[in-house]
């Protein structure tokens, strides 16, 4: 054998080796990191979605009363989007109160108070109308209940 020379690696086989050791890795790699970054993205967006709730309401507790349309100001959402984050809570049983749908306010109120059966805002009877929630036939006030 001459001074330098050895087993010889072939041109095929050096591509397999790359192949097989460099470009396929890299590939199964990227994958998961475009795969992470996108799953990192959705739940970004959750998270966002829930500290916006979070903050509704803290805003209706430590105010007590909020109007629909300065907390969709506040809140940078529309209308609908404040409604459908207050039945979520209901729903998830964080939020007790009330809303008077002709004011467009939110009340926040003690779980005692809620639970009679006296409308808060006009006085006349309840009846239940679904999960959670108890509408005064009288003035149309939904009061939201904490399920239990």
């Amino acid at each position: 054998m001459a001074a330098g020379s050895g087993p010889g690696v072939s041109r095929a086989g050096a591509v397999l080796g790359i192949a097989l050791f460099g470009v396929v890795p890299l590939l199964l790699l990227g994958g998961v990191g475009v795969f992470l970054f996108v799953k990192g993205g959705q739940e970004a967006t959750e998270m966002a979605d829930v500290q916006k709730k979070e903050r509704l309401l803290g805003m209706i507790q430590s105010a007590g009363k909020v109007s629909l349309g300065s907390a969709a100001i506040e809140m940078k959402m529309t209308q609908q989007q404040v409604k459908d984050a207050i039945f979520e809570l209901v729903n998830q049983g964080l939020f007790s109160g009330y809303i008077n749908w002709q004011e467009g306010t939110f009340y926040s109120k003690d779980l005692a108070q809620v639970q009679t059966t006296k409308c808060p805002n006009c006085g006349g009877q309840r009846e239940a109308v679904g999960k959670g929630l108890v509408k005064c036939p009288y003035c149309g006030v939904e009061l939201f209940l904490p399920q239990t």
